[in-house]
Formats: C-alpha cells, sequence, structure tokens
C-alpha cells in the first residue's frame, strides 16, 4: 500500500470532476466542453466524448491490483461529505484517505491539467507521489 502522512497509508484516491452527474449537469457540461465554454481536466483524462476511456480503467484496476489503492470518481453533486470538505470548492481535485481514516487533499487542479489527457501520464503521477 502507499504511504500516506505519519506513517500511515494511502488506502482510497477519490476523484471529483468540476461537473454535476444529473442528466442537465453532464449535458451541460458536454455542451459547453463542446464550445470552449467548460473545462474538467479530469474528465479529459478519465473520459473519451462519450464512454469512459478503456485506458483508464486498466489504470485504475492497476493502482488497485499493484499498490493496494482504490480510485473512485464522483460529480460535485454526488461527493461524500468527507471529500467535499477537503474540497473547499476547488474543482476537480483528488482526496486521498489513509489507513487510518484521515483525509487530504492529494492532487489539485493545476497536477491533473499537467497529465495532458493521459491516463497513463496520471497514473505515473500517483505513483510517483504515493512512493
Amino acid at each position: 500500500m502507499a504511504k500516506g502522512q505519519a506513517g500511515s497509508k494511502i488506502t482510497e484516491l477519490y476523484g471529483v470532476y468540476d461537473a454535476d452527474g444529473t442528466l442537465l449537469g453532464e449535458a451541460t457540461y458536454w455542451i459547453g466542453a463542446r464550445l470552449g465554454l467548460r473545462h474538467c481536466s479530469l474528465c479529459d483524462i478519465t473520459h473519451s466524448l462519450f464512454t469512459e476511456k478503456s485506458e483508464w480503467q486498466r489504470c485504475v484496476s492497476e493502482l488497485s491490483q499493484n499498490h493496494g489503492v482504490s480510485f473512485k470518481t464522483y460529480h460535485r453533486n454526488d461527493q461524500p461529505d468527507e471529500v467535499r470538505q477537503v474540497i473547499a470548492g476547488e474543482y476537480p481535485a483528488i482526496v486521498a484517505r489513509d489507513s487510518a481514516g484521515k483525509y487530504s487533499l492529494f492532487m489539485g487542479a493545476t497536477l491533473i491539467n499537467q497529465c495532458s489527457k493521459s491516463p497513463q501520464e496520471f497514473l505515473r503521477l500517483i505513483i510517483s507521489t504515493i512512493g
């Protein structure tokens, strides 16, 4: 498992998109993204035009199987309260939960954006951070 703070291990990562998971929210984001009015770098990493990227699914599997870390994604409107408190309105973001149950900000929008829409680059960044 990955190392967290003070000797604890990161066991879970929660990615939160800069979009709402409702039908209206999904449609608004999709149209806005096509028109260049909306952008979520986490969406770009995990999804193609209409569906989740298969290479993203492989990265999540590798993270779980080889590093003991699960990765779950949420939208702004359906994220767990503990994650919402850590993010404090700054989307997209990744929150870590360690083996002691502590939640902390793992990665903000700037780092996510540096992955240039690549699931593999995103995975490399995660692995280099968790050790």
